[in-house]
């Protein structure tokens, strides 16, 4: 009974569309008091879930919804605006899109963008007010996709969980034998760097690497900054379209029902958010497609082998083992203004995606673990230096990692999602491979010295990873 009513009532409030004066609104949200299910949904349920959070991604949001903020910056912290824009959209500030798929499209729905659906980032993570496309005051970045961004969460929980683990052991074992404990933060085979716990409990960060000091993998964003797909919604809510979640910028947080002041309270319920986070998170994983034409089927066979040889592998990791397929929302490791495990009444709401027809086509290996073919670390690293800088050309740093750290690209999917780099500027993948500094220069230099035929060959494998 309480199934059919929970399906219901979100398939009612996702086929509630109305027209007036031939544009078309969401007349209604999923109720503001109302919870998702506390425990996990049923295939049935989530597909339900998922079909409302696919109508709000493709909503052109209205002002009659709360579309624009005319008195609250992009910032994710609620901050007000000294004075009104005489601009409804602006490419730097925003707003910038009317929709979350006007930028996430390429080649389908939930895709990456075109450089002409860039975004501006930056100085959304300060309070400063601002109108300008000069680069001091925001960074350029082009759209990422979000197929299998569910299984990249859910590698960087449980990545998250081990280096707590090895930490809280450290300090363990440096209080128990009154000597310094050095330890490696390894997990899934990618390493962090490492710790040196102290007999008082201090513990030695200096050494950690392309990693925020509280060990928190925040997979998202090019630079690694949000750790989960429900931060990083209630982000782009109120910088690219003006709607603001209650959870954020409602009483709890700002003490005002309207902090925008556009006439509009309760502009995104958690419901909504909720919404919109299971339809990304249970977004299919890219594919490994095997060509139809036996030359090319040869050429990336041969491609894959000089993919490992030249050390490609070494940040794209081809793939991370996942111990559990089940995703909870919220999740444990956001910060304050994003709902998380522990508030709401403590309503954790499980979708068991091993129960997907997508999931059946993931490999596992010798432990039963699942394999996420994601081609990363979900680490950070250098990626320009003095010689080869073109993607180091940020001018500001964002949360306090540095201009020229970003985090590994994962290549799942890369075939589908021309032009690459982090500003979509580099045309093919041989041009992002040859702008490859830093960290990454070893490999870049060695793909240089590859003939042009083992240069083809790699290519043809890496267009063997597709959106389907």
């Amino acid at each position: 009974m309480k199934s059919s009513w929970l399906i219901a009532l979100i398939l009612s409030a996702a086929s509630n569309w109305v027209v007036a004066a031939n544009e078309p609104w969401l007349d209604q949200h999923l109720r503001p008091d109302f919870q998702l299910p506390n425990g996990e949904v049923s295939p049935e349920q989530l597909e339900a879930i998922r079909d409302y959070g696919e109508e709000l991604f493709k909503a052109r949001f209205t002002r009659e919804e709360g579309a624009g903020r005319p008195k609250a910056t992009q910032a994710i912290i609620p901050t007000k605006r000294k004075r009104v824009s005489e601009f409804t959209f602006s490419r730097t500030a925003g707003l910038d899109a009317a929709a979350c798929a006007a930028c996430h499209n390429e080649p389908k729905l939930g895709g990456a963008g075109d450089f002409a659906a860039n975004v501006f980032v930056s100085e959304g993570f300060v309070n400063a007010d601002f109108d300008s496309l000069d680069p001091q005051f925001s960074n350029e970045r082009n759209s990422n996709h979000l197929f299998g961004a569910g299984l990249v969460e859910l590698l960087a929980r449980e990545m998250t969980t081990d280096l707590h683990s090895i930490r809280t052991t450290a300090l363990e074992q440096a209080r128990s034998s009154q000597q310094p404990v050095k330890v490696e933060l390894l997990s899934k085979g990618v390493s962090y760097g490492f710790i040196t716990a102290q007999p008082d409990g201090v513990v030695d960060l200096s050494a950690i690497q392309g990693i925020d000091t509280d060990l928190i993998i925040r997979p998202f964003s090019q630079k690694g900054v949000f750790a989960s797909l429900r931060q990083f919604t209630i982000n782009a809510m109120n910088q690219h379209h003006g709607m603001q979640a209650i959870e954020r910028f409602g009483g709890r947080w700002t003490g005002e029902d309207d902090f925008d002041e556009d006439g509009i309270q309760n502009e995104m319920t958690p419901a909504d958010i909720s919404a919109l986070v299971a339809w990304q998170a249970s977004l299919p994983p890219p594919i490994q497609k095997q060509p139809e034409d036996a030359k090319w089927q040869q050429a990336a066979s041969e491609g894959e082998q000089l993919f490992q040889k030249i050390q490609c592998a070494s940040c794209h990791t081809p793939a991370l083992p996942l111990k559990s397929l089940t995703f909870t929302d919220p999740g444990l490791w956001d910060t304050a203004g994003t709902l998380r495990q522990g508030e709401s009444a403590d309503v954790k709401t499980s979708y068991n995606f091993a129960l997907q027809a997508w999931a059946k086509g993931l490999k596992r290996n010798e432990k039963g673990e699942v394999l996420i073919p994601l081609f990363g670390d979900l680490k950070r690293h250098v990626i320009a230096d003095a010689q080869v800088a073109a993607l180091g050309n940020e001018l500001l740093s964002q949360r306090f990692v540095e201009r020229d750290q970003f985090m590994t690209s994962e290549l799942w999917g890369i075939a589908s999602t021309a032009p690459y780099g982090h500003r979509g500027d580099q045309l093919t993948l041989n041009e992002v491979i040859r702008v490859h500094g830093g960290e990454g220069r070893a490999a870049r230099d060695a793909y240089l010295a590859l003939t042009d035929v083992e240069r083809s060959n790699l290519l043809a494998y890496l267009k063997t990873l597709v959106i389907e």
